[in-house]
């Protein structure tokens, strides 16, 4: 069976579109059902009340015509919906219960002098039209001489077929789907008007998940939602300042291992060589890690403004840097921090010419995103540290000095460039050799 909310609409706009539709549809069929009823009572009514003044108005007039020429006249004043007849029995035989019949028999009996008035009232079917109408049988004793035989006059009279509730005419229908058009348009822009804020909330949301602290929030709408920007707005500025304290954090201590580091190198070369070499070593370990931690909090360029950026020109700028060709193609203008996006490509194509010994630089433009791929000739990496590398600290390898790479700081600062940016960078071993790194970064709209 299909799930009842698989058929709801996905958005508030079409929620709040099918509940006006259906509130709406519902109020006037049930106000439809309830006129429907209505009309119908208000017809029988009319209808008893005429057949009483047409009996009442009748039986005089037979009363004073000779009893052989009644049935002529009751003849005559038959009508479509409505037939007179004077016989020698009564129609309506036994009368009913039905309190309706019996409150017209009751009426006709006072007003005309206590006569034997009988009434029955029945729904019966409309052959021709279909459906069913209700049917108004009577019989009144008229007065005779002594020794002439009984007259009855008999009336059998058909009201209008009543409609079912659920039916109505045209006009009903034309004023139904005018105003639930009227409330839908009406509806869906205030609901439009409601949700927009909604939208830049989850947009600005996304973009804060990706890492860029910049994403802010509108302030408008209700107060509720004004209050959700607020929180929002007030969540990105509390995150960037801490991202700031711990990036100057890291330079901090990057700074400043250097002075005791280098301090110590002098010492440690003032010593015999095969004491002093291995001291030597694990300082320049230590200069590489202190240098990678400046590099790491310097890495994302949060202090650079946000402008319009040619991809193709940090590319290429970054290729005759590294003696490297690149042909670029179609223009790819992204909204970014054109130094950062430098670094970030810089630290992959150094990682693929120093692992890869090749390094290969194209991008193209899928929908709305800006892809540059960096393809080398190495190793690649094992499968299972492709996505851990791009920790602070992780290497490819289990080395870290100045001569087989840094301290594992490379990857993370692309990370948070590009993440910062609003994109995403994945490395993949590429099927014969080699490794590829890929970063997708949002173009401008």
């Amino acid at each position: 069976m299909i799930s009842l909310r698989r058929l709801l609409p996905d958005g508030i706009a079409g929620r709040f579109a099918l509940l006006l539709t259906v509130s709406l549809v519902s109020a006037n069929l049930l106000a439809l059902a309830v006129l429907s009823y209505e009309r119908n009572r208000l017809d029988q009514a009319a209808l008893i009340a005429r057949e009483e003044e047409r009996i009442v108005s009748l039986v005089p007039a037979l009363e004073a015509a000779m009893p052989s020429a009644r049935p002529g006249l009751a003849n005559a004043a038959s009508t479509r919906s409505s037939e007179v007849t004077v016989d020698p029995t009564p129609l309506v035989t036994t009368q009913p219960d039905e309190p309706r019949a019996l409150a017209l028999a009751t009426a006709l009996a006072e007003a005309l002098d206590e006569r034997d008035a009988r009434v029955a009232i029945r729904v019966q079917p409309d052959h021709r039209k279909g459906g069913k109408r209700e049917a108004v049988a009577a019989s009144v004793r008229l007065a005779v001489a002594d020794g002439e035989g009984a007259q009855w006059l008999n009336i059998r009279s058909r009201g209008k077929r009543p409609a079912p509730p659920w039916i109505e005419e045209g006009a009903f229908l034309l004023i139904l789907a005018l105003s639930l058009a009227a409330l839908l348009a009406v509806g869906l822009i205030f609901v439009r008007r409601l949700t927009r804020p909604l939208t830049d909330l989850a947009d600005a949301a996304r973009a804060a998940g990706r890492g860029d602290r910049m994403a802010k929030v509108n302030a408008g709408g209700p107060r509720e939602i004004r209050d959700a920007a607020a929180a929002f707005n007030d969540m990105q500025a509390r995150i960037a300042r801490f991202d700031a304290e711990r990036m100057q954090m890291l330079a901090a201590v990057g700074h400043d291992l250097r002075t005791p580091i280098t301090s110590l190198r002098i010492r440690a070369e003032m010593l015999e060589p095969e004491d002093g070499d291995p001291m030597i070593r694990t300082l320049d370990e230590m200069t590489v890690m202190a240098d990678g931690l400046v590099a790491y909090a310097r890495g994302t360029g949060e202090s650079e403004p946000l402008r319009e950026v040619d991809l193709g020109q940090v590319l290429q700028r970054a290729c005759a840097e590294r003696d490297l060709s690149f042909a670029a193609g179609e223009s790819a203008l992204v909204r970014g921090r054109p130094v950062a996006l430098g670094r970030a490509i810089g630290n992959l194509i150094d990682n693929a010419l120093q692992y890869g010994h090749a390094a290969r630089v194209a991008m193209t433009c899928d929908a709305d995103m800006a892809v540059i791929t960096i393809d080398d000739d190495g190793p690649g990496i094992r499968e299972d540290k492709l996505a851990e590398v791009f920790d602070p600290f992780v290497r490819g390898d289990d080395s870290r000095n100045m001569h087989t790479g840094g301290a594992g700081l490379g990857l993370a600062i692309v990370r948070d460039v590009v993440a910062a940016h609003g994109g995403t960078v994945t490395l993949s071993n590429l099927p014969a050799a080699g490794l590829r790194a890929t970063i997708r970064l949002p173009l401008s709209l």
